[in-house]
């Protein structure tokens, strides 16, 4: 038997047709063949042209059959007021005749599909005789609109006055709540239905949304029900795919998919876009590439079987190939591909450029305007959130302008979202003025401000602000508190957080909470406290551990825990440069070129690869990207020259290049080389060569940086702001650095 599932209605079209077959012999001929003109033309979605018709051929206006038909088709398109001009037309040419129960039930069946529940109530009220297929079209309609109390009380009333069907128990579960659902179950069970297929996927998905929303369970009664049934239909499979992906069980939703194309089971676009999820949800880290292959893969069968037209494949295509570090620019030709773009495959790509490529993803969300689409609040979020990578505040201002344009201004995610990107981008300020505008703050809100305070060295402003917090302090909470603590030297305000997390806020240290501890320790030379901490915890230390006691011995030149950081480092990420480099800088600071060496001749061995000191400034609206040496920068000459002079500058008021930190057993003149043209250095130069167009932002010099400044460039630029009389400004990528007058923000602690 054919039948379809819509929206939680279902529709036997077998009975349908049959219903109708049953009386097409009390038509005439004629009569017959305007009623099979009239079912085409429906059946073909032509429903008004098929209405037109039927008003104009008076023979067909006695026809219950042309009736059912069109209520039908209007009830299967939700076209509403069409439906209520043709059951007036029908009042009008039989206004002494009652309707009968065939039409009744099409009359209810069309009205709450259409959503008008209240008018197919008063009619079922009003029925003298009710049939299975009366209370089961009422029951769908309750359950197509969520409007599940009214739909399981029906169907109670309904046990008294008939035997529902599979179709009425379907229905019903669709709408249930656990407890309710597991009544139904039983019900089911005991009237022999539950070897229905439409009640087995009710099931699943009543099981699936009670794991989902977090009610109970925990996903197994769904595939209880899914491995007993007897027949599965592509809805079953689907189902159980879904399930796994929305609990976060990837793996095994990929695997029901490998045993559904083993079997031979035909798949739509719903599957794949599950499966495809699963894959961006399943694997990371480390087993990116392996998610990444299987996403290629799945891929070319969608192209294969033709699913990549459709615009929600297309969509989960882009997210999975970001989220699994797919190439930015593979996820805009596939973008590009799609003939057919909505808001949230826009959205998709801007999320894609959205942290590797932010001046793209505002390229982006400029074209969306020209499209004339308009962004929701999620896609104002990836765009502010993109403004967070950039050198100034200027974009984060102007895309805040359109928020407020959208009416959108008053919506705390997205003002949480511009507090931490205005912090990011150095204006502090900004943040702060957002943050007590705000009407209403959730926990969210607070740790944004205090991890604003934190990125900007302000330890003291950030405790302040935590002993006003009025809602309960979470886990990320204590991890801005604690890196607060960390970047200003606050050793005992951090150990007494720490000490008092479980006991004062029910927050249990997690790993992120120890590396904020070993790195407040570590860098105030407390290492073998640090390392006892790292001894005494209850889970094992993960690279993150290490990264932070590895640095405090790069710090204080500890080579002992270096070299055991170093190798669990190693051990936990492969392919991280960090414990190589590390470690080659505490030999050479040593002055130990040789084991220096021979680290650096492990790590090509090891094919790991350095990354490469990267700085960025703006200059116009327009971002330019300096690496240390300059060699590939087009006015390089030009940037030498005025470095030269500015060096000489400041070696008269007490510069001294720091050459400990030197790679090589090298000439010293030829390690000072390597230090002047360390790449934030260049930015600065470029930055004095630009001075007239440094109009936003007070003339303040903002220069971003990829890896942490070292020690030579941080009093380098100390020495360039009282020359030069400016601030300069600059975040690495651990916080920020405000030079201004000989002093850093950081107070010379980072």
């Amino acid at each position: 038997m054919l039948r379809l599932f819509t929206g939680g209605c279902f529709l036997s079209l077998r009975s349908f047709s049959s219903s109708i077959h049953s009386q097409l012999h009390n038509l005439t001929p004629e009569v017959t063949d305007l009623f099979k003109k009239v079912r085409l033309l429906s059946t073909l979605g032509n429903l008004k042209e098929a209405l037109s018709f039927f008003y104009s051929t008076p023979q067909l206006n006695q026809s219950q059959q042309t009736y059912a038909t069109l209520l039908h088709a209007c009830a299967r398109h939700g076209y509403l007021k069409q439906g209520q001009y043709l059951h007036q037309h029908m009042i009008s040419q039989n206004p002494n005749n009652p309707q009968d129960l065939f039409l009744t039930n099409h009359l209810i069946n069309m009205y709450a599909k259409c959503g008008d529940l209240d008018f197919a109530r008063r009619l079922f009220d009003e029925m003298n005789n009710r049939n299975v297929v009366s209370w089961t079209a009422l029951i769908s309609g309750y359950a197509q609109q969520g409007r599940s109390h009214e739909c399981f009380s029906l169907f109670s009333d309904m046990l008294v006055d008939c035997c529902p069907n599979e179709f009425s128990f379907a229905s019903v579960i669709t709408s249930c709540n656990y407890v309710c659902g597991k009544q139904v179950h039983a019900l089911a069970l005991k009237m022999g239905l539950i070897a229905s297929v439409y009640v087995g996927n009710a099931l699943i998905t009543m099981y699936s949304k009670s794991c989902e929303d977090n009610v109970v369970g925990d996903g197994s009664e769904a595939c209880r029900v899914f491995e007993t049934m007897e027949f599965r239909n592509l809805v079953s499979w689907n189902s159980m795919v879904a399930g796994f992906q929305h609990w976060k069980l990837g793996g095994l939703a990929i695997g029901l998919f490998c045993q559904m194309h083993s079997r031979g089971v035909e798949f739509d676009g719903a599957t794949l876009v599950s499966v495809f999820s699963s894959l961006s949800e399943s694997y990371d880290g480390d087993n990116a590439d392996v998610g990444l292959k299987g996403c290629v893969q799945l891929h070319c069968v969608s192209i294969k079987h033709g699913f990549m037209s459709k615009i929600e494949l297309a969509t989960a295509l882009v997210k999975a190939y970001s989220d699994l570090g797919g190439e930015a620019s593979d996820c805009y030709r596939l973008f590009m591909e799609t003939s057919s773009r909505d808001l949230v495959l826009w959205t998709g790509i801007i999320t894609a450029f959205a942290d590797r490529e932010p001046e793209e993803a505002i390229f982006l969300f400029r074209q969306l305007y020209r499209e004339g689409l308009a962004p929701d609040w999620y896609t104002f979020s990836i765009v502010l959130k993109a403004c967070a990578g950039l050198v100034t505040e200027r974009h984060a201002l102007a895309v805040y302008s359109q928020v407020v344009k959208a009416g959108f201004e008053d919506d705390r995610v997205l003002a949480n979202t511009l507090i931490h990107a205005y912090a990011r981008c150095g204006s502090i300020s900004f943040s702060k003025q957002v943050f007590y505008e705000m009407r209403s703050r959730d926990v969210v809100s607070w740790n944004s401000m205090i991890k604003a305070y934190a990125l900007h060295g302000q330890a003291k402003e950030a405790l302040h602000l935590f002993s006003e917090m009025n809602v309960r302090p979470d886990s990320a909470t204590m991890v801005a508190l604690l890196t607060a603590c960390s970047h200003a030297g606050l050793v005992e305000e951090g150990i007494n957080i720490f000490d008092s997390m479980s006991l004062n806020h029910g927050v249990f240290p997690q790993l992120d909470h120890y590396a904020c501890m070993v790195d407040i320790l570590g860098r105030a030379g407390r290492l073998l406290e640090a390392e006892d901490l790292i001894s005494r915890m209850p889970m094992e230390p993960d690279s993150v551990v290490w990264s932070a006691l590895l640095s405090s011995c790069r710090k204080h030149g500890e080579t002992q825990f270096a070299k055991l950081a170093a190798d669990k480092l190693k051990e936990l990420e492969p392919g991280n440069s960090l414990g190589y480099v590390q470690m080659s800088n505490i030999y050479c600071s040593g002055g130990s070129y040789n084991e220096a060496g021979l680290i650096r001749k492990e790590m090509k061995g090891s094919r790991v690869r350095k990354e490469p000191g990267l700085s960025w400034m703006e200059i116009e609206n327009r971002v330019h990207e300096f690496a240390s040496g300059g060699k590939r920068h087009p006015q390089r000459e030009a940037i030498y020259a005025k470095l030269n002079s500015l060096i000489g500058q400041l070696k008269e008021i007490g510069y001294v290049p720091n050459t400990s930190l030197a790679l090589l057993d090298i000439e010293e003149e030829h390690k000072q080389e390597q230090l002047y043209h360390h790449s934030e250095k260049l930015a600065l130069v470029f930055a004095l060569m630009n001075e007239g167009s440094l109009r936003f932002g007070g003339g303040i010099i903002r220069i971003m940086k990829n890896i942490r400044i070292c020690v030579d460039c941080h009093n380098f630029m100390k020495l360039a702001s009282d020359l030069l009389q400016k601030e300069i400004v600059v975040r690495d990528s651990n916080r920020f650095h405000q030079f201004k007058n000989r002093v850093c923000s950081c107070n010379d602690y980072w």
